[in-house]
């Protein structure tokens, strides 16, 4: 083929330039245009006869090149090096447990790699064992490791990773390791990471909040002591570094108990969504109204949670999974904290 007819690029497209010059040089392989060995125009004539910037082309032949389809030759140039485009990257993208919010988190990770991975979806119930396990019979098998690092010790109780599981993660290569949901300090910081600060995103986020929630006279943080899939005892952390520096009356209890005894300027924090479920039916049988006899604030957003109006504290799930998959795409390792925010609603 003629250089010119390699790319195509529609001006008016919403799509990413660099995403049209990806899909231009796929669409002439998937045709027999282009074969094994073949060489493409330089970075240089691309940009010229496109009218497009170097980083452009640049950040479309990088990612090109980690998908082995084109190789580059010092002094010579980039040429064509597969034509079997069914053979991908492989990803394992590990959680601890499956959850509405983890499967947004998911969900948005695949959604932004779309055809570029395969990606594989494992969970460890938060179990130490079974996660050292997963890692040990599948490190070299995975061009990329995406893992949420939440454990439980036989307490059922959230704990910090342990020398042997931080051995397990260091065995991954720091390129290909990305960390989510949580920051483990220990690890090198190569390897790209977006997390939630469990200690300081709820105080921020309830400060945010504090001209709507200093009418209550106390608050009340439901936090499950112990739990199949434990929460970060950081939660409690922030909540009382909150209370204290506000001087709010505060207790923290496991559970929503039958027939609890809910007082009117009570303001409740629901982790669990059972919990929220028997306060949300016993405020009715009450006959309170919430954000005015009572308070609900629900942790982590969801899109019932939004449809019913329940304030929420919470992080951005989707962008979370979104800056995780564009580490990969971009080739980039990155530290980021995830936004985390007080969604003002009806129930305060």
């Amino acid at each position: 083929m003629e250089k010119n007819n390699y790319i195509y690029i529609d001006a008016n497209s919403r799509v990413p330039k660099y995403k049209q010059v990806i899909d231009s040089i796929l669409g002439n392989i998937t045709k027999g245009n282009l074969e094994i060995g073949e060489k493409l125009p330089s970075i240089n004539e691309v940009s010229e006869e496109y009218l497009l910037s170097r980083d452009t082309v640049e950040k479309a032949y990088g990612m090109l090149k980690e998908q082995n389809i084109i190789v580059s030759v010092k002094g010579k140039g980039f040429y064509i090096s597969k034509t079997d485009l069914s053979i991908k990257v492989n990803i394992l993208f590990l959680i601890n447990k499956l959850s509405t919010y983890k499967m947004r988190i998911f969900n948005s990770f695949v959604k932004t790699i779309g055809s570029y991975a395969n990606v594989d979806l494992v969970i460890y119930h938060c179990e130490p064992s079974v996660f050292k396990s997963i890692l040990s019979k599948k490190k070299s098998q995975y061009d990329y490791y995406a893992i949420m690092p939440h454990f439980k010790n036989d307490d059922l109780q959230h704990m910090v990773c342990t020398d042997d599981i931080l051995k397990a993660i260091q065995e991954i290569p720091d390129e290909k390791l990305i960390l989510i949901d949580r920051n483990v300090r220990t690890l090198s910081k190569k390897s790209g990471r977006i997390y939630q600060d469990f200690t300081n995103d709820i105080y921020n986020a309830l400060t945010s909040g504090f001209e709507k929630l200093k009418k209550y006279k106390k608050i009340v943080l439901v936090y499950p002591n112990k739990a199949v899939y434990p929460y970060p005892k950081g939660i409690v952390t922030g909540f009382k570094k909150f209370c204290v520096q506000h001087d709010m009356d505060y207790e923290v209890l496991d559970k929503i108990y039958d027939s609890m005894d809910l007082q009117p300027k009570d303001l409740y924090i629901i982790i669990e969504e059972n919990d929220l479920v028997s306060l949300v039916k016993q405020s009715r049988d009450c006959g309170y109204k919430l954000g005015e006899d009572l308070g609900i604030i629900s942790y982590n957003d969801t899109p019932l949670k939004e449809l019913l109006g329940i304030t929420v504290v919470s992080t951005n799930f989707i962008k979370m999974g979104k800056e995780a998959a564009n580490m990969i795409l971009d080739n980039k390792r990155i530290n980021i904290k995830n936004e985390f925010n007080f969604i003002d609603r009806f129930s305060v």
